[in-house]
């Protein structure tokens, strides 16, 4: 037995071994490093598991699954890298390492490119449902000094837990983009998040009830940010006290991401407008890394 085990592993790793050759005249030296690396732990993760033909083909049906259901308004594969912790551990391995820096998150699957441009101050909402939700804070660098002109996309689901691209039509509602002010100000009004659970619809959401995992996500804001001599900062808030901060799909939380969302009743807003129902408020600085640091 010991023999034919034997007999087993060197055939086993004469694959692997021909596989790695085959990459060895790739010109592309990161491209080469990379496609070698894949193919040592991926098969060393089939040796372990001692991959059965039947689990290869549901594999290969659950990828192919996976492209069926991408398009234009949904992608399964970044479900499938957000709730598997590649999309996370991916931000940690590229996030700098830079002492009071707002911490990176996943950017998801909705945001869109070109969201509709709003004046300092103005409503994001556009109709989302959702109690009136006024944000507010300074963008600036970790030196301290405020960042004029900074872009702020920003988007988020409404209080039935929708984005707007998951509604028919060409609806644009719950984002926008915005710049800002000379001291680095940044304000808007929206709705206040809600919590939600990621489409789970498809193989991704077959795979977590397989696993007996849920599909929530704590309620956040997306926010992603960029200035000219700074890293791009792709981040949410999250709201303080949600049920679902100790356990994101996607695990997406951070400490120093959580806020609190403070309530207030109908009266003056901090802009001066009257709200006549009641209406929240949460404030949070967006703290950017100048490139080549970290």
């Amino acid at each position: 037995m010991n023999g034919e085990h034997a007999g087993g592993a060197d055939r086993e790793q004469a694959v692997t071994d021909e596989v790695l050759a085959s990459f060895g005249g790739t010109v592309d030296p990161r491209l080469r490093e990379v496609m070698r690396s894949l193919v040592r732990h991926l098969h060393a993760f089939a040796r372990e598991v001692r991959l059965s033909e039947r689990e290869w083909e549901a594999a290969i049906e659950f990828l192919t699954r996976a492209g069926h259901i991408t398009d234009e308004r949904r992608q399964e594969f970044i479900l499938l890298s957000d709730v598997l912790g590649l999309s996370m551990l991916t931000v940690a391995i590229n996030e700098p390492a830079v002492p009071g820096a707002t911490e990176a998150t996943v950017f998801g699957p909705f945001f869109v490119d070109g969201a509709p441009e709003i004046p300092l101050g103005g409503d994001i909402a556009r109709g989302a449902a959702g109690t009136p939700c006024h944000v507010s804070g300074q963008v600036r660098s970790t030196d301290g000094s405020p960042i004029a002109g900074a872009r702020v996309d920003v988007w988020e689901a409404d209080e039935d837990g929708f984005y707007d691209v998951q509604y028919s039509g060409d609806r644009s509602a719950g984002r926008g983009r915005l710049r800002s002010g000379a001291d680095g100000e940044y304000r808007f009004w929206s709705v206040l998040p809600a919590p939600y659970p990621i489409p789970h619809d498809g193989p991704v959401g077959d795979l977590l009830a397989a696993a007996g995992r849920g599909p929530m996500r704590p309620a956040h804001l997306h926010f992603k940010v960029t200035a000219p001599g700074y890293r791009t900062l792709i981040t949410h808030i999250f709201v303080a006290g949600d049920p679902y901060l100790g356990c994101d799909a996607v695990f997406g939380v951070k400490d120093g991401l959580v806020v609190e969302a403070e309530h207030h009743p109908a009266g003056t807003a901090p802009d001066g407008s009257r709200q006549a129902a009641a209406w929240t408020a949460m404030t949070f600085d967006l703290v950017l890394v100048p490139d080549g640091a970290g």
